[in-house]
């Protein structure tokens, strides 16, 4: 298996329970994280290796590096040959992998469909070259793969299993050592996992959170770090002036998301679990401007986030490199907190689509991934 940063690594250790509980002797290696090893995953090389912003400047500094973990992998796996390779996300890693392999007769898997929906819909070739089964986790990708003579199965999305369907606010502010929701009004700042989305996107985050305190100084403001990023985290936080305003916490990014009113977040996986927290959130991102030209010329669809993606319309505000400025970012996430007061029919509405939207995602992702593979593996046997 190889799965790239935090939101992979998640993915696959949820899906190693299924694959765990159909073959209980399973031995399993390759490149992931903690959630990975936590549940007996032979780690040669860690997850965040493969965690790249962008795919321009910032992947060609990383480039030879990138490049030699995948010879040096793929040479172990020509010669261990495994039974089945399981490529989850990180796709411009995994697919040109699963080629290789693929070509020299190892069966293989990708977890989670590449964004051809999007953008970069030229994937789509280089997906029927390289994949024997594609497990998807939104319930439209495998007729649009089916179209293009790709096997697949939906899977349903992980963590709308791990993620409650009723989150309990109480408790987790509790366990974040919070006052109850009638005493404290919290918002959520989640910058990414990435050290370039650090880069980029915290300081317009912290400088739209020095705004907000400013005119809401009694707003409590949290953000979740991974353990590798904090101490950036933290320094980008005293240089935006807000020594004991802003609290980082280790982790626990659910457990904040949980607890919040509204989430000012950076686009990406995050903003899906969000949303299955049922919480409002402004969606904000930002890149190096090389990169960021690169995408648009290639995206498809008028928006970014998952949400709004996965719903069709702009349900949240999304705010995107020269629109996200501290002050829009301060403006659209002072209207989600004023409307938890004075406009809570706006905010029920929200948690409606987002209740609707975890239901459509909520599957037996373990059971139906590893029944997927089981039959990939007796294909030909």
């Amino acid at each position: 298996m190889v799965a790239g940063e935090a939101s992979g690594d998640l993915l696959a250790g949820l899906l190693l329970d299924g694959l765990q509980a159909c073959w209980p002797t399973l031995q399993s290696f390759g490149i992931g994280g903690p959630q990975m090893v936590r549940r007996g995953f032979d780690a040669r090389w860690p997850s965040d290796k493969l965690a790249v912003h962008g795919y321009s400047l910032e992947v060609l500094r990383r480039l030879r590096e990138l490049l030699g973990i995948r010879k040096q992998l793929r040479a172990r796996l020509l010669a261990e040959r495994p039974d089945v390779f399981i490529g989850v996300d990180a796709p411009d890693f995994n697919l040109a992998l699963e080629a290789d392999l693929r070509a020299a007769g190892i069966k293989t898997v990708h977890f989670v469909c590449p964004s051809i929906w999007a953008w970069r819909a030229h994937r789509v070739e280089k997906i029927r070259r390289s994949a024997d089964h594609v497990l998807c986790i939104f319930p439209f990708e495998p007729e649009l793969l089916a179209r293009h003579g790709i096997a697949a199965t939906y899977v349903g999305h992980p963590l709308a299993s791990v993620i409650p369907m009723a989150p309990d606010r109480s408790a987790a502010r509790t366990a974040l050592g919070l006052a109850a929701e009638d005493e404290d009004e919290v918002l959520a700042i989640l910058p990414g996992s990435r050290s370039a989305e650090i880069q980029y996107i915290a300081p317009p985050f912290f400088a739209a959170a020095a705004l907000i305190h400013k005119a809401r100084p009694a707003t409590k403001f949290i953000v979740p770090a991974v353990p590798a990023l904090q101490g950036r985290i933290e320094q980008l936080v005293l240089a935006a002036g807000l020594r004991g305003v802003v609290r980082v916490v280790t982790g626990q990014s659910h457990a904040v998301l949980a607890a919040c009113d509204a989430t000012l977040i950076a686009s990406g996986t995050a903003t899906l679990e969000a949303a299955l927290f049922k919480r409002p959130m402004v969606i904000g991102y930002h890149m190096h401007p090389l990169s960021w030209w690169l995408m648009r010329r290639k995206q498809l669809q008028p928006w970014v986030g998952l949400p709004n993606i996965l719903s069709g319309e702009f349900v949240v505000p999304e705010l995107i490199q020269d629109a996200a400025t501290p002050q829009a970012l301060c403006e659209a996430t002072v209207q989600w907190l004023d409307a938890r007061q004075h406009h809570p029919e706006k905010i029920t509405a929200l948690e409606q689509r987002f209740e609707a939207l975890h239901r459509s995602l909520l599957r037996n992702t373990p059971q139906l991934a590893a029944d997927a593979i089981q039959k990939v593996l007796h294909q030909g046997a």
